[in-house]
């Protein structure tokens, strides 16, 4: 379904039944990057599957300011108030876990738990945000100037995805289609208004969360498995979790033990 808010249509799916869990995908995904972990989850769950802004099908607004990151949080905001939502569980993956961490900064009383996939607060120093935001942009140059091919072809082949290369040719080729199907425009307009040089560090807030919050990292993935274990260290109610022989995208590299470590989380009062 479509669902307006602040002037802009999202696509919003909702599969299941029972206790809310919004799902918020990661940087050049879609809502069905979350088909292979729905099955363990929907029986018992009701799952809020939403295409972030600058993805999926949901509206491409042209002015790269509109994706800043606390408009967006803002925006899935008025998407729950909308469904009648009024407490939820958010799980978020690498660009979709700033998200819902932002979200869940900015409204708490909306949020039971988190659940944060290979994500971070943000980059603490503004001179490492003014070089990121540098880089976003020559980036989001790159993907409007050569298209959605070239930019999903050199995606696919950087580091961060290397361990994904051990993928059936199935798997890795439903990864590389489901990203040809975005939109570059906001794809670049994603990466300039909601790139990790553009969100405000939330280093110095993340202590304020009182609620379960639950860490997955890859081993393989050593730099968010430092950012996980710093993390842990200043949340009050966290559970860092690495998944060994894994990398960044540890709901595509092992669903089973993914949706499972999740569910186990989530019914535990």
């Amino acid at each position: 379904m479509m669902i307006e808010v602040n002037d802009v249509n999202y696509h919003v799916n909702i599969v299941g039944k029972g206790e809310p869990i919004v799902m918020l995908h990661g940087f050049t995904g879609d809502m069905s990057s979350w088909d292979a972990i729905n099955p363990y989850l929907e029986e018992e769950y009701q799952l809020i599957l939403i295409d972030i802004l600058g993805h999926g099908k949901t509206e491409i607004p042209l002015n790269y300011e509109r994706y800043h990151i606390e408009k967006v949080a803002k925006d899935i905001r008025e998407i729950l108030i909308h469904l009648k939502i009024i407490k939820t569980n958010l799980l978020g993956y690498s660009m979709g876990g700033r998200l819902a961490l932002t979200f869940t900064i900015l409204y708490p009383n909306m949020v039971n738990k988190l659940i944060l996939e290979s994500a971070s607060p943000g980059i603490e120093t503004e001179e490492g945000r003014k070089l990121r935001r540098e880089n976003d942009e020559k980036l989001a140059n790159k993907i409007v100037n050569e298209g959605i091919e070239s930019f999903v072809q050199y995606w696919t082949n950087i580091p961060l995805f290397k361990s994904q290369k051990r993928l059936d040719y199935s798997m890795q080729e439903k990864v590389r289609q489901q990203r040809l199907r975005n939109d570059p425009i906001g794809l670049a307009n994603s990466l300039k208004g909601m790139g990790t040089g553009s969100m405000p560090s939330l280093w110095g807030r993340i202590h304020e969360l009182e609620i379960p919050v639950l860490i997955l990292s890859g081993s393989l993935d050593e730099k968010y498995c430092e950012i996980g274990k710093k993390m842990e260290n200043n949340l009050p109610q966290a559970m860092h979790y690495i998944i060994e022989n894994i990398g960044h995208a540890i709901h595509v590299e092992d669903s089973q033990k993914f949706g499972t470590i999740i569910k186990e989380f989530l019914s535990n009062k």
